[in-house]
């Protein structure tokens, strides 16, 4: 079902980085999405998660439980919502595991609107004009 002006969809955000995660939730907002902010894997799995119009932004390099295996464990769940992984330099495992479980990788830094480009399509949503 796709998004309303009355519903706008959720994006749930997971990074350690107080900076980051603050400065793109502002972001994500101002384009009209509502954003959960979670600093941990862990903090992720213990929230009550909407379960549909949403789309989860994790970083993978966070203290604990990294952000691909935060993805799984929600997957292991049923909750198979769509994913993004933001992260520095992945290396090839880290590659190999995105792609088999079908979550693009965004590399940091985060540059142009590629971010947010990737949650569009992510959504079912149209590309921005």
């Amino acid at each position: 079902m796709p998004a309303t002006a009355a519903t706008p969809p959720t994006l749930v955000l997971v990074d350690d980085d107080v900076a980051l995660r603050s400065a793109l939730k502002f972001a994500f907002e101002l384009d009209g999405y509502r954003v959960q902010t979670f600093a941990s894997g862990e903090d992720l799995l213990a929230a009550d998660l909407p379960s549909r119009n949403v789309c989860l932004v994790v970083d993978e390099n966070l203290p604990g439980m990294g952000g691909l295996d935060s993805v799984g464990a929600l997957r292991a769940r049923s909750q198979d919502l769509p994913a993004l992984l933001i992260t520095s330099h992945p290396g090839p495992g880290l590659r190999r595991r995105a792609g088999r479980m079908k979550v693009p990788i965004i590399e940091k830094p985060l540059m142009d609107d590629l971010l947010i480009r990737n949650i569009r399509y992510a959504l079912g949503q149209p590309p921005a004009t």
